[in-house]
């Protein structure tokens, strides 16, 4: 299924300039629901939700885009930037926290307690992520400035808040892209922010390295699946749920149905041939993807070399 066409006409209706490319980058605002918008162009794709609490966004793009990212929220609205989500540890979508989060004012003004100032957290928005992001973004040495990093972390599978009167939730993806994903629901606004557990621009990254599996990662995508809700049962209607991926264009429930049915018959061929004793380079020989390279292969950083090699060492390894 394409953009719905409700997206494609809020490209001239995005408050006045908003919808056209920011000044001095390729990027693009696209207006999805009446209080949330997306910026592409920015590295990973941003979501950002706008009322009178102020603006919630989801990843923050990569450094180089950082000041236009948020000059592109400031054309949209003059709300202050409160809270800055991030998907994963990855450059392209954390890259920008800081000079986001310094656009912004956080929400705890009142002083910390005796003695503890308003000012106590910098007074920039807050930053939050599960804690695994801010165990890769600290570490030594650090690629990121201290001022990047997520002053707020959980641990447990759920996060949640309310602002700008709808509920907020926050998913932990244990051991899919990464050891550190969550997936972001406004469910007001019926639109989840997936990050880079799904990607429509190349198979799946995971990195194993950094704790990702194929077992988590078919298990995110079937998040994203029972998460949202696909445009039944009259199914002629543009509606139900939308989901943001990390890459690519916006996507329905039935598109990440797709991806994560692709994702599993390649496991399961992977796997097939894992028992009957071939070696790695045997299975890459036998193109376990085909069927699937011409739509998800032609990414020249993540190939489809790679994904099957990620998936074999992951099944490899002790399941999570």
């Amino acid at each position: 299924m394409g953009i719905p066409k409700f997206v494609i006409t809020a490209l001239t209706a995005v408050a006045g300039a908003a919808a056209q490319q920011a000044s001095g980058a390729n990027l693009e605002v696209l207006q999805l629901r009446p209080n949330f918008y997306m910026i592409a162009g920015a590295g990973g794709n941003i979501g950002f939700q706008v009322g009178s609490d102020g603006v919630v966004v989801v990843d923050s793009g990569s450094v180089s885009s950082a000041e236009d990212v948020v000059a592109a929220i400031k054309r949209v609205t003059s709300q202050p930037i409160r809270y800055v989500i991030n998907t994963s540890a990855d450059p392209d979508h954390v890259g920008g926290n800081e000079a986001v989060a310094k656009a912004g004012q956080t929400l705890f003004t009142q002083g910390g307690g005796p003695g503890i100032g308003a000012d106590f957290l910098g007074g920039a928005a807050s930053i939050l992520s599960v804690e695994q992001v801010l165990t890769r973004m600290s570490g030594k040495p650090s690629p990121f400035p201290v001022a990047a990093w997520p002053t707020e972390t959980f641990h447990q599978a759920r996060k949640y808040m309310y602002l700008n009167g709808e509920g907020i939730e926050v998913f932990h993806q244990p051991a899919a892209h990464t050891d550190g994903d969550a997936i972001v629901f406004f469910r007001r606004s019926d639109v989840v922010v997936a990050g880079d557990v799904f990607d429509t621009t190349r198979f799946p990254v995971i990195d194993v390295v950094r704790g990702g599996s194929i077992r988590g990662e078919i298990a995110a995508l079937q998040k994203l699946v029972v998460t949202a809700i696909p445009s039944v049962p009259i199914v002629s209607r543009e509606e139900g749920t939308l989901i943001i991926p990390g890459h690519g264009r916006i996507c329905d429930q039935l598109d990440v149905v797709d991806y994560r049915d692709m994702v599993t018959i390649i496991r399961d061929r992977i796997r097939d041939l894992t028992k009957e004793g071939l070696s790695l380079e045997q299975i890459k020989a036998a193109a376990p993807a085909r069927g699937y390279t011409r739509r998800y292969g032609s990414d020249t950083a993540w190939t489809t070399d790679h994904f099957v090699e990620a998936v074999y060492r992951s099944m490899k390894e002790k399941a999570p």
